[in-house]
């Protein structure tokens, strides 16, 4: 009866040069990977650095709109309270005071609604431009998630 005691210790259908082309393989495609995955994460950056430039853009162009209305609605305020005085100058009995400060009440009442709805429609528009950016940007990354 003869015994086989070298196969015991035989490493033959092992192949180092399987191995080490398996490994390479591996390697190559993690390579790869981390390739595509730092140049999305690149893209991403600058989209989002895009992003923030324009919000910065347009909240600060709003800002200037707004500031810009605000002075002018502090100008029809203060020439109207000035008419309202000239013409307060020249009342001749307390019933002519009556309809001239009646008169500037209402006016200055509907002057202030306009402008309130002038600055909310202003505000409206604003807040609008300001977050499209960050909305689409969202957008084109949850596009960009489901297609992968």
């Amino acid at each position: 009866m003869a015994y086989k005691t070298d196969d015991i210790f035989s490493f033959s259908a092992f192949d180092p040069s399987k191995m080490t082309e398996g490994f390479r393989d591996f390697a190559e495609k993690g390579a790869t990977q981390s390739r595509e995955a730092y140049a999305k994460m690149k893209s991403a950056a600058e989209e989002a650095t895009k992003t923030v430039e324009s919000t910065m853009q347009s909240a600060q162009a709003g800002s200037v709109e707004l500031g810009l209305k605000a002075i002018d609605a502090l100008r029809t305020n203060a020439e109207v309270s000035l008419t309202h005085m000239e013409s307060l100058l020249g009342v001749k009995s307390f019933a002519e005071l009556i309809e001239l400060q009646t008169g500037f009440i209402r006016k200055q009442a509907e002057i202030t609604v306009e402008q309130a709805k002038s600055m909310q429609d202003t505000a409206r528009k604003i807040v609008e431009d300001v977050t499209k950016p960050g909305k689409e940007a969202a957008e084109k990354v949850m596009t960009t998630f489901k297609a992968a």
